[in-house]
């Protein structure tokens, strides 16, 4: 056999999103790109803000020598420094550059984490839906995903996390605003989880994380404020990339930073800078670094997306499509109005519209839609979205 069987079975599990986004690549080229709706990949159209091109320019002009090279694993110390007092004023933790790390990407960071903390056999708690990658990077290194559900509102089942709860389990990972339902945890979600971490860890005498992954932290709606995890959950890790808010998912650049409250917290940066280098990441890319450190309050113009939003959400509920409204993110993730979410999302590509089916993230019975597109596509898709509502019946 070529490849080993866990990662062929794998593949027969690998993400719906891609296998959306390629079916799209074949329908542009049977109709034309104009006439294809692609609503797959969470892949920014928008351009990065301007404080980056700005920077990016005066790094190219006046380059210092050296600045391509090697540096610490954990990253640029001025850059963590910049990162760490943004987070302290947020959060209210007393946050240095000793608690960040920076990294390739998100992804990179939780593969960071799981590396560090897991032990065989741990067990990481989802919260369903779910970003489809996690179940892989936890079982990279020899953890056990357990899903849960959310609560119809898509918030957080505490009651549900706290029966999943093991003498084996390490971590909890939340998503806030969530990826695929743009939905924010309240408050009043993470205090309650946080007494329930402290008080099943002290059952088990052991150390449950919180991981919080945040790349869309940024990107809120109607005066939306999303609580600093840090400054909720004593044992929780933030991990984040800037590949949504400042629209660079290219540069994969990105951080984690861990609460100073954490038990022995030094021995679990040391880890983790550890990883970082066995794991082949070394570390995070020099020139981004450089170029993010003084952009920690720049953001794309969320304005933008929230108009995005409310074109299709106005929409879609008015031909008879059910969803939950975004706080965040930029991801709509309406019910199927057929039992079977696949068998929606192949009716909707008769009509060139792309989605994603919420089987992809854990919970079926859902479709995502993906908004971080261009406007006149948006425009464009609109008939198509009310000649298939049509058809199954949701509108006369």
């Amino acid at each position: 056999m070529p490849i080993a069987k866990k990662i062929e079975n794998q593949l027969s599990q690998s993400s719906w999103i891609r296998k959306m986004f390629e079916e799209g690549g074949r329908l542009k080229a049977l109709h034309g790109a104009d006439k294809v709706y692609d609503f797959t990949l969470g892949n920014p159209t928008d351009e990065p803000p301007q404080a980056f091109h700005k920077t990016l320019k005066e790094i190219a002009n006046a380059p210092v020598p050296g600045m391509h090279r090697y540096m610490s694993n954990a990253g640029y110390p001025e850059t963590r420094a910049a990162i760490a007092k943004v987070l302290q004023e947020d959060s209210g933790e007393d946050l240095t550059a000793e608690h960040v790390i920076m990294t390739v990407g998100a992804g990179g960071g939780l593969n960071v984490i799981f590396k560090a903390i897991l032990d065989q056999d741990d067990e990481v708690i989802i919260s369903a839906p779910f970003f489809v990658e996690y179940k892989f990077y936890i079982t990279n290194h020899g953890g056990l995903p357990v899903v849960v559900q959310s609560r119809e509102d898509f918030q957080l089942d505490l009651e549900a996390i706290e029966k999943a709860i093991t003498d084996k389990t390490k971590a909890i990972i939340i998503n806030s605003p969530n990826n695929p339902t743009g939905v924010v945890y309240n408050s009043d979600s993470l205090d309650k989880l946080h007494e329930l971490v402290e008080r099943k860890g002290a059952q088990y005498g052991r150390t449950i994380y919180v991981i919080s992954d945040e790349p869309y932290a940024k990107i809120v709606y109607d005066d939306v404020k999303v609580p600093p995890v840090l400054g909720h959950i004593r044992n929780s890790i933030v991990v984040t990339s800037h590949s949504k808010d400042l629209a660079l998912p290219g540069e994969r650049i990105g951080y984690i930073a861990v609460n100073p409250q954490i038990d022995q917290v030094a021995l679990l940066v040391d880890g983790l800078v550890f990883c970082n280098r066995i794991l082949g990441f070394v570390n995070a890319p020099a020139l981004m670094q450089r170029l993010v450190a003084g952009l920690q309050r720049e953001t794309v113009d969320v304005q933008a997306y929230q108009e995005r939003r409310d074109m299709l959400y106005n929409h879609l509920t008015s031909i008879g499509f059910e969803m939950v409204k975004p706080d965040g993110a930029f991801y709509l993730f309406p019910k199927s109005p057929l039992e079977k979410d696949i068998d929606f999302v192949e009716a909707a590509q008769k009509h060139n519209i792309l989605l994603v089916p919420g089987s992809g993230f854990g919970q079926p019975g859902y479709f995502r839609i993906s908004y971080c597109v261009d406007k006149e596509m948006i425009e464009r898709s609109l008939p198509a979205f009310t000649a298939l509502a049509k058809e199954l019946g949701l509108t006369s």
